[in-house]
This record gives C-alpha cells, sequence and structure tokens, in this order.
C-alpha cells in the first residue's frame, strides 16, 4: 500500500522478525525518505506484558494485554534439546471443553495475525537477552538449530483458543514462523492443536501443512459429545477420516492426538482399547496428559497408576506413547 519495492518487505521482515528491531531508525539500510514513511504510517509494538510468572523449573509465563479487558497467555518451556514456546490464537475459547478453563472463560474475539506472531517477536527477543536461556542453548546445541542464535526451536498452537476457528489469522502468522526472512522455523517445529474443526483441518493440508494434533479426549462419541462439544458437530468417523486426507502433507508421517486423563471418566481399560480400535488406521502418537485442575472444574486427574496402566494397553498395541511432564506447577 506504500508504492514501495518487494524487496523492502523482505528487509522489513528481517529487521524486525530476525533481528527484533522495533525502532524503525535503526533499520539502518531503508532508505531514509522509506523510513520517513514508516515513522509517520507505522509503529512495532509489543503487547503489554501484565504480568511476567518464573518457575522453578526454568518455565516461563506470560499474561499479555490484549485490550477491553482481556488477556491471553504464552508459556515458555526449555528442555534439554529445545526450547518450545506455546502461543494462544483467542481471546477465550468457543469450542468449551468441558474440563478446559479456557472455554469456561467463554469467547471474547480472534487475535490479529500481529498478535499471534508478537507473542513469538516477544517472547524471542527478550529471551535472546535472558542469559539462563542463552546459556541453555549453549549447553544443549540442536544440531541445524545452534548456529541461528535463536532461542525458541519449537513452536506449539496450544494456547488459548481453537486455532482453525481463527484460521486467516492463524495461517498468517505460521508463514511468518516458517519464512527464512523471519523465523525460519521447519514445519515439523510448527504444531497446530484442534478439537477437530474438519473443513479446516482440509483447508490447512492445502495452505500451510504444519505438524498436527488433534485434541481426541474421548474414543467413542458419546462420550467426546460430552467433554468437547464440537464433536456433534463433526463426529470421530468424520474426524479420523480428515486426519487420514492431512497425512500425505503432514511433514511427518504420523499425527499427534491428545489425550485429558480424566479419573474415572476416559481412563478405563475399555476406554483404552476402544482407543485403539478407532485410529486403527491412521498413523499416529499419543500424548497422555494429565489435567490440570481449575476451580469448579468437576474433575480430577487421572491417578498415575491408571495413567501408566492406559498407557501400557497403548503401547503394547505398538502405539509410541508419551505422558506430558507437568511444568511450572510451582
Amino acid at each position: 500500500g506504500l508504492n514501495e519495492k518487494p524487496f523492502r518487505a523482505k528487509q522489513l521482515m528481517q529487521w524486525i522478525h530476525q533481528r527484533g528491531v522495533s525502532n524503525i531508525n535503526d533499520m539502518s539500510d531503508l532508505a531514509k525518505s522509506f523510513r520517513a514513511t514508516l515513522l509517520d504510517k507505522a509503529e512495532i509494538l509489543s503487547l503489554p506484558v501484565i504480568k511476567d510468572e518464573h518457575a522453578q523449573d526454568g518455565t516461563r509465563k506470560w499474561l499479555l494485554d490484549v485490550g477491553a479487558c482481556n488477556a491471553v497467555e504464552s508459556v515458555y518451556i526449555p528442555e534439554d534439546d529445545r526450547g518450545t514456546l506455546c502461543i494462544s490464537s483467542q481471546a477465550g475459547c468457543a469450542v468449551n471443553c468441558r474440563f478446559c478453563s479456557t472455554g469456561h472463560q467463554g469467547f471474547s474475539r480472534n487475535l490479529s495475525s500481529g498478535e499471534i506472531i508478537g507473542q513469538l517477536w516477544f517472547a524471542e527477543h527478550l529471551l535472546r537477552n535472558d542469559p539462563d536461556a542463552v546459556r541453555r542453548i549453549e549447553k544443549y546445541p540442536t544440531p541445524g538449530w545452534e548456529h541461528t542464535g535463536r532461542v525458541i526451536s519449537n513452536v506449539v498452537m496450544m494456547g488459548m483458543g481453537e486455532p482453525l476457528l481463527n484460521y486467516d489469522n492463524v495461517v498468517s502468522a505460521l508463514r511468518l514462523m516458517l519464512d527464512d526472512r523471519a523465523y525460519g522455523l521447519s514445519r515439523r517445529r510448527v504444531t497446530v492443536s484442534t478439537s477437530g474443526v474438519v473443513p479446516m483441518i482440509d483447508r490447512l493440508a492445502q495452505d500451510c501443512p504444519v505438524a498436527l494434533a488433534v485434541s481426541l479426549h474421548a474414543p467413542n462419541d458419546k462420550l467426546r459429545d460430552e467433554l468437547v462439544p464440537i464433536n456433534r458437530k463433526y463426529p470421530l468417523q468424520e474426524l479420523m477420516a480428515a486426519c487420514k486426507r492431512y497425512l500425505p502433507y503432514a511433514p511427518r508421517d504420523f499425527l499427534t492426538f491428545e489425550y485429558c486423563m480424566l479419573d474415572g471418566v476416559n481412563d478405563s481399560f475399555d476406554h483404552a482399547k476402544q482407543l485403539i480400535d478407532l485410529v486403527r488406521n491412521v498413523p499416529c502418537k499419543f500424548n497422555l496428559i494429565p489435567f490440570n485442575p481449575f476451580p469448579n472444574s468437576g474433575y480430577e486427574t487421572s491417578r498415575a497408576d491408571n495413567i501408566r496402566r492406559f498407557r501400557d494397553v497403548l503401547m503394547q498395541a505398538g502405539y509410541v506413547v508419551t505422558t506430558r511432564k507437568t511444568r511450572g506447577d510451582d
């Protein structure tokens, strides 16, 4: 819209996203006339930080102000071989999964593409100046990653909101995450988590096929209708068919199914067997998630021995199964 040549956009992407520069006057290879135009018409702002919390295990959580008394959370999770940022896509959520704290808050609005990518911009460039984060990537360099100087190697769209119900803004942000002039992340290292918005899964396969995680949480329609109400619109057989259609475009040869472990609700031996039958024709791995309690949820976390038993049934059937570590409990 400024009638500038396309290479100016590439320069801007590198200054803003690769280098984290927010002062337009510091963009030294831009023509002075172009900088003057930008100073008149543009500004580079981070979302205001309401709260910045540090956990003893290195997990860090930010509460970010998105205006009109709404806020979203982003979480940075350091591990030996990666640094993962969990990003929000909506203020609140309309899907209303029964065991989800965000769902209980209701839905306010979609985040803009700038508010989505801004979470990565903020966290990446803040952490580059954090001695603990820098020491960690120097101690545990990831092949093909360490030379970039990046602190965040993985992004998961698993924060507040259903990403595929804010499709256009999410895809715009994903493309910046993947672009070599911006963050240069691998499609294998960017994951979109969905509760099962079938038409948008098909669109994502064509538009921006990153790693896909499906929030399953139940092995049959009756229970999933109760836990994940969107199942009434897109029942399990439709969802499994969409997963199979996605696989040829996925950056890996499997999908991930997320399964929140709820005591006495979905964690029995029979539930595990039903789950095996459900996904029999879909190459996948499972991520079992101990329920994170919140007030008035009505659910309890599955006992550790029940989670182990459930995991073992799936593993004996030949599936790769991980149990998500609890992080930042303090």
